[in-house]
C-alpha cells in the first residue's frame, strides 16, 4: 500500500504540472496517432476505458487493467481511419500466476501514397511519398491487493515521412480500484509521458546560396534545415464504470471519464453497453463532451461473444464514430480469450 501511495503522489504531481501549463496547444505534439482509440469495444462506449478491464486492448487506456485479466487474451483491430488512412492494432496479454500479467501491443498507421508537389509543380512532380507511424509497447499489470491493481506500459515510437524519421519513448502507468463487490471500478492513468523528438534525415539536407544576389560564389553550399523538437501527446484520464444486472439474461455497463490532454482542452467521455444473454452487446456513447470546436462525437457499436470450443472465447466487435465534417471512422476488432 505504501508503494501505491507513492505512485499516487507521483501521478498527482505530474497531473498538477499539466494543469498549470498553458492550454490550447492543438497541433503542437508529435505522434498524435497515439491518441487514436484502438478497440472497437471501448470506442463503441464513447472511448471510455480507464475504468474497464477484461480484454488485452484495455492496456491502451489503463495498463492496470492487465492485473485483472485471469486468462490469455489477444485482439486485432482494423480501422479505416479518416482520409483513407489505414490503422491497425494488435495486443496480447499473458498472465503468470503469482507474478502478474505481461502485455505486448503494436500500432501501425499508413497514409498510403501521396503525390509530391512543389511551388513550381503544384500538380505533382511524378514522385510519391508515404507517412508511416509505428509503436511497439510492453506492459505489466498486477493486483497488489484484492481491490487494487497497478500497471505500467513502455512504448517505442517511430514516425517516418518520406526520408525523414523521428524516434521517441513513452511511459504510461495507471491504477484501478474496485469500489464494490458488484464490479464498480475507479480508474486513473497517465499516458504517453516521455521524451521530445524532432525529425531528421536526408530530406532536411539542402543546397544553400548564401547570397543569391552575388554572382560567381558557390550557390550549392551543403546545408541542413533545423527541425524543432516537440513533446508527446500526454493524456491524464480519470473515470468510473458501474455494472447493472437488469435480469439473468440482461446486463448493463456504464462508464464515464474525464480527460486532460497537454495539447487541448479538457473533455468528458461517456458510454454504455447493453449485453443480452452474455453474448450480444449493443453500445453507444459520446466522446469529447464540452471540447471547443470538436467535430462529431457520437459513437455506436455492437459485439458478439461466444465460446467456439472448450474454454476458448471468440469476440467480434464493431464501432462507428462520427467526426462531423471529417466524415466517419469504422473499427472492427477480433479477439480470442481463454
Amino acid at each position: 500500500m505504501k508503494k501505491l501511495q507513492i505512485l499516487s503522489v507521483i501521478a498527482c504531481i505530474i497531473a498538477i504540472n499539466m494543469f498549470v501549463q498553458a492550454q490550447n496547444k492543438t497541433g503542437t505534439t508529435i505522434a498524435t496517432f497515439l491518441k487514436i482509440d484502438p478497440s472497437a469495444n471501448y470506442a463503441g462506449m464513447g472511448n471510455t476505458g480507464v475504468a474497464l478491464a477484461g480484454k488485452a486492448s484495455a492496456m491502451y487506456y489503463n495498463p492496470a487493467s492487465l492485473g485483472r485479466l485471469t486468462g490469455f487474451d489477444m485482439e486485432f483491430t482494423m480501422n479505416q481511419w479518416l482520409a483513407d488512412i489505414t490503422y491497425n492494432y494488435a495486443a496480447l496479454a499473458v498472465p503468470f500466476e503469482g507474478i502478474g500479467t505481461f502485455g505486448v501491443d503494436v500500432t501501425a498507421l499508413n497514409s498510403g501514397d501521396i503525390a509530391v508537389r512543389s511551388v513550381e509543380q503544384p500538380e505533382g512532380t511524378g514522385e510519391k511519398y508515404t507517412a508511416n507511424d509505428f509503436a511497439l509497447g510492453v506492459a505489466f499489470g498486477k493486483m497488489v491487493t484484492d481491490k487494487v491493481s497497478v500497471g505500467v506500459h513502455l512504448s517505442y515510437i517511430n514516425q517516418t515521412i518520406w526520408h525523414s524519421t523521428l524516434n521517441a519513448f513513452a511511459l504510461s502507468f495507471g491504477v484501478q480500484y474496485r469500489l464494490s463487490e458488484s464490479g464498480m471500478l475507479l480508474g486513473a492513468s497517465l499516458a504517453n509521458y516521455g521524451s521530445s523528438a524532432a525529425y531528421e534525415g536526408r530530406d532536411v539536407y539542402v543546397n544553400y546560396d548564401f547570397n543569391s544576389k552575388k554572382y560567381g560564389d558557390n550557390d550549392q553550399l551543403p546545408a541542413e534545415l533545423r527541425t524543432e523538437s516537440f513533446g508527446l501527446p500526454t493524456l491524464f484520464r480519470f473515470g468510473i464504470s458501474v455494472p447493472f444486472a437488469i435480469s439473468d439474461e440482461l446486463t448493463m455497463l456504464t462508464a464515464i471519464e474525464a480527460l486532460h490532454p497537454n495539447d487541448n482542452d479538457e473533455s468528458i467521455n461517456l458510454g454504455a453497453e447493453l449485453k443480452i444473454m452474455k453474448m450480444i452487446a449493443v453500445r453507444a456513447g459520446f466522446r469529447n463532451l464540452f471540447l471547443p470546436d470538436s467535430e462529431g462525437g457520437l459513437v455506436l457499436g455492437t459485439g458478439l461473444e461466444t465460446e467456439v470450443f472448450g474454454n476458448v472465447t471468440f469476440r467480434l466487435d464493431y464501432a462507428y464514430a462520427d467526426y462531423g465534417r471529417l466524415a466517419q471512422a469504422h473499427r472492427i476488432t477480433v479477439g480470442l480469450g481463454f
